[in-house]
């Protein structure tokens, strides 16, 4: 089963297997956007969109403690077969990372073979949840285990009615990562194939296999990850925002690796901030993102410029806020990538924040 932890560790080795040491990075560095400074445990504004600066010591956020009293969800668990499905059928892998392309550097010639696998989704149903309502709801990637994670989590936000009811679908990648594997084609590359995935076969059997009733409503609509699952939340919403307004990313992958080569996209998701916010029509999105200050530099054998991941999240904040877009950016000074200790504090704040300004369609 792949976790954020394994995804971490994925992601920092090179070519060769070493581990890459990365270098820390300072809020004030040149090219750097303006931040704000946040006192050890203060939380930003939840009616800013601006950039802040946390840590680097990390109190884990009360919200994660289970309090008395507080009606608690149930968390299920399901798998779906990749034989069963219609898209990522069959899924992909590769047995080494591959070469950079001699006539063009920004991809990778990569030799991949056909696989079968099996995907686990975790479900977290709150107390609240009243049976036959539309429920709005958070699909979080390289589950399951999220849905167990971040239980009290939600309990106690729902309870304070911070946040909405909100059902969580954690959902497992197709095994690997990056380029030639079936989760760096599900996550990296810039098309709506997997948020139709998402609609086409993991939602229908959410609400069949628990008797649920989830959203169409796109404001209600929440994706989220890290890493390669970051940049695959804004993917889905920006390549479907007819499904998704609200993403939430924490080491957000928004550099080039997407593959096979597409000429629409030929930098992958640095092409976010390179060119598609900058000149596309804003779209109806709330974003959250966050950084490391030791966050993943060039992790393998590509050199185009294209993969700093401090470097593409500052250029995503400084983008957005000329775009102005409701957003958020933290970035974690003593931080790594997919940090835990750093998420254990503002994770509550992140997801508070994403689902601010949500109302039940009826209720507006």
């Amino acid at each position: 089963m792949f976790t954020l932890r394994m995804a971490a560790l994925i992601a920092v080795l090179t070519c060769t297997g070493a581990a890459t040491a990365q270098p820390v990075r300072k809020f004030d560095d040149k090219g750097a956007p303006p931040f704000k400074m946040l006192k050890d445990g203060e939380k930003p504004p939840l009616d800013a969109h601006d950039n802040f600066v946390i840590g680097p010591k990390y109190t884990p956020a009360p919200e994660r403690t289970k309090v008395e009293g507080v009606p608690e969800g149930k968390v299920q668990q399901f798998e779906i077969d990749s034989k069963d499905t219609k898209l990522f059928n069959p899924g992909i892998a590769r047995k080494v990372f591959g070469k950079v392309d001699p006539k063009n550097p920004k991809t990778l010639i990569v030799e991949t073979h056909t696989i079968d696998y099996k995907r686990k989704i975790g479900v977290y149903i709150p107390a609240q949840y009243k049976e036959g309502t539309d429920a709005p709801f958070m699909v979080v990637h390289d589950g399951p285990n999220q849905a167990n994670t971040y239980k009290t989590m939600l309990d106690n936000l729902i309870h304070q009615k911070r946040i909405p009811p909100i059902i969580l679908i954690a959902v497992q990648n197709g095994g690997g990562d990056a380029q030639g594997h079936e989760r760096g084609k599900e996550y990296d590359n810039m098309n709506g194939d997997y948020a139709t995935y998402i609609e086409d076969e993991v939602l229908p059997r959410v609400e069949k296999n628990y008797k649920v009733k989830l959203t169409k409503d796109p404001d209600g609509r929440a994706a989220m990850g890290c890493s390669s699952g970051g940049s695959c939340a804004l993917i889905m919403a920006w390549f479907r925002n007819d499904l998704y307004h609200r993403v939430l990313t924490t080491s957000g992958t928004f550099v080039n690796q997407a593959w096979p080569f597409d000429e629409k996209y030929p930098d992958g998701a640095w092409g976010f901030h390179e060119t598609l916010i900058p000149k596309e029509k804003k779209k109806p999105l709330r974003i959250f993102i966050q950084v490391g200050d030791k966050d993943l530099l060039n992790p393998n054998v590509m050199r185009d410029n294209m993969h700093d991941w401090v470097e593409a999240n500052h250029r995503m904040a400084k983008v957005l806020k000329e775009k102005g877009y409701e957003y958020q950016y933290l970035f974690c000074q003593g931080s790594g990538h997919c940090d835990g200790k750093a998420q254990a504090q503002f994770l509550p704040h992140a997801i508070e924040w994403t689902w601010k300004g949500y109302a039940p369609k009826k209720d507006k």
